[in-house]
């Protein structure tokens, strides 16, 4: 009895447990660092002109990174300054055409100290040496370029918006054992003045515009 009690004891004790983890082939911190500076490029449009304006947004020519987002964001815009999106031309009086010039990361690193560095081995390949740092600062730095255009169906010009920039970054830094992180990416804040003071964008209601269910918008 005390031995069964011994082997059932000892396959407990030896029992575990695995859990499977899974990535993705783009990091958070890459989306949300061409989000932002998307959403800086974006924050200050002045797109009034197109208040009441059946209006269609061109995507064709626009090529970027994340592009369903970025359109995205220029019609939530259009749509805050007053515009009646349509999702055909054909319906539209204005066409807004985009176009991106540049949505990417810059990276960067700087390191006081040893780097890691490959050394031979004869007969075994090489291996890497440790790094000793005594301060190292690892950047990430994401910039956003876009413009729009807009004219009529007739092709009348309309509205230019000329270079709209925008950035972000994410900087991490260490003095030996000792280290910090600086970002303005509200996503990865926590301090809630600090996301207060990133956000870019903020809630929008015009209740006044909701219409009865099933009416039909004239």
């Amino acid at each position: 009895m005390a031995l069964t009690g011994c082997i059932l004891a000892t396959a407990w004790l030896a029992g575990c447990t695995s859990t499977k983890t899974t990535t993705t082939a783009r990091t958070a911190t890459e989306q949300l660092l061409l989000s932002t500076a998307t959403d800086h490029a974006l924050q200050n449009l002045g797109l009034e002109i197109f208040a009441g304006r059946r209006v269609f947004l061109d995507g064709t020519y626009f090529d970027s990174y994340d592009s369903k987002y970025v359109l995205g964001t220029v019609r939530d815009a259009l749509s805050r300054a007053g515009a009646r999106l349509v999702d055909v031309a054909t319906n539209s009086e204005i066409v807004v055409e985009a176009r991106s010039g540049a949505l990417a990361i810059d990276e960067s690193d700087t390191i006081f100290g040893i780097p890691s560095i490959g050394v031979p081995i004869p007969l075994s390949g090489t291996i890497q040496t440790p790094e000793i740092a005594f301060y190292k600062a690892e950047r990430q730095r994401s910039v956003a370029k876009f413009a729009l255009v807009a004219y009529t169906r007739r092709a009348d010009h309309v509205y230019s918006s000329g270079p709209l920039d925008g950035s972000s970054f994410d900087k991490h830094s260490r003095v030996l054992f000792v280290s910090w992180h600086r970002t303005d990416v509200p996503e990865k804040l926590r301090e809630p003045a600090k996301v207060q003071k990133a956000q870019t964008w903020f809630p929008q209601y015009d209740l006044e515009n909701l219409r009865e269910t099933n009416t039909p918008a004239k």
